[in-house]
């Protein structure tokens, strides 16, 4: 009997294998699905990458399962030290953060995010506000940008431009990443629940689509055009072992929570 697997775990994958080997990646709070995906490319393709590891302040932890908020102590167990977070901003301003790992409420095709509010002439949805996701954006050599809010939300969600500038992508109304002397190399690929994408010439370009998921579907979601290339790929699919990886270190799904009982219906194979 072929396996399948769920679109979180289809995603955790994704994200995981953005990290390279002996990158030094940082995740932040609340956001469980990057820290799964950290801790899957530990154990797979990645097992030299650096993980520091938020609230915590753990370097290299190894929980024996993801919890269920980012500030548990059992994301100290097993650290090789413990690093204050305002020693990681420290790192990252000296261009020693390879990458990290940023959500947002609205994302537009420069790699911009939102996470302050929605509203260009009046507040209408108050966002938890960019933390320090605006100052990462700037000194990161590079950032993986993600969304479980493509299908259904993407209109609401990848806009045309971001009503509030709370993580800078590649270029802005003040100017490009060049143009403003910012360090970091900016996005280089997001991942949603409908497909991946990178970036050239400063936008995003479609990379892969997911099993089952078809052009129309991922624009018709979108609030902009992104750039296609000549020709679309499927994104490949998780192995077994990525799986069964995944389900081990996150028995109590908290990766699902950011996800709908419908999303959740949805099955991708394995290969």
């Amino acid at each position: 009997m072929r396996a399948y697997c769920t679109v979180d775990e289809l995603m955790a994958v994704a994200l995981a294998r953005t990290i390279e080997d002996h990158a030094v990646v940082f995740n932040g709070v609340a956001v469980a699905l990057p820290y799964l995906a950290i801790l899957l490319a530990q154990k797979t393709h990645a097992p030299n990458c650096v993980f520091l590891a938020g609230l915590p302040a753990g370097v290299d932890p190894h929980p024996p399962f993801l919890p269920p908020t980012a500030g548990d102590a059992l994301l100290l167990q097993a650290a090789v030290v413990t690093l204050p977070l305002h020693e990681i901003f420290d790192l990252a301003q000296r261009g020693e953060l390879d990458r990290s790992f940023l959500g947002g409420g609205q994302i537009d095709r420069h790699g911009n995010l939102n996470n302050a509010w929605i509203g260009c002439d009046g507040m209408r949805v108050r966002l938890p506000g960019g933390a320090g996701a605006g100052s990462l954006s700037c000194f990161a050599r590079k950032f993986t940008v993600w969304s479980g809010r493509h299908r259904g939300n993407g209109r609401s969600t990848l806009v045309e431009r971001v009503d509030f500038i709370t993580t800078v992508g590649h270029d802005t109304p003040a100017g490009s990443r060049s143009a403003l002397h910012l360090k970091g190399g900016g996005p280089d690929r997001v991942v949603t629940d409908l497909c991946t994408f990178d970036f050239s010439g400063g936008e995003m370009r479609l990379k892969t689509l997911h099993p089952g998921i078809s052009l129309t579907c991922v624009l018709g979601n979108m609030g902009f055009q992104p750039r296609i290339p000549g020709s679309l790929v499927q994104t490949p699919p998780p192995t077994a072992e990525e799986i069964q990886i995944i389900r081990r270190l996150d028995p109590l799904k908290v990766r699902q929570r950011e996800f709908s009982p419908r999303q959740l219906e949805r099955k991708f194979p394995v290969a």
